[in-house]
């Protein structure tokens, strides 16, 4: 079994907070919602698991993203 820094238990919780709120849009529009989440997750891949610093700005940076993309009015991403 693999033992996951605390960090490392930070992004994947991130990641299945951001999957679930994808379940919550529109059935038409998740998979847009999907396409940008793996995308945003890949851009990011290149960081260093020793990089705390980057990986904690961009956690920072995806929950102001998800917190404006899980509002209702937000029903499409492109």
């Amino acid at each position: 079994m693999v033992r996951y820094s605390g960090l490392q238990r930070e992004v994947l919780a991130f990641y299945r907070q951001c999957v679930r709120e994808i379940r919550k849009k529109p059935q038409e529009s998740r998979h847009n919602f999907v396409l940008f989440l793996r995308a945003q997750f890949q851009q990011s891949s290149h960081v260093s698991k020793t990089d705390f610093g980057a990986i904690e700005y961009l956690l920072r940076r995806g929950r102001n993203q998800l917190e404006i993309y899980s509002s209702d009015s937000v029903r499409n991403v492109g």
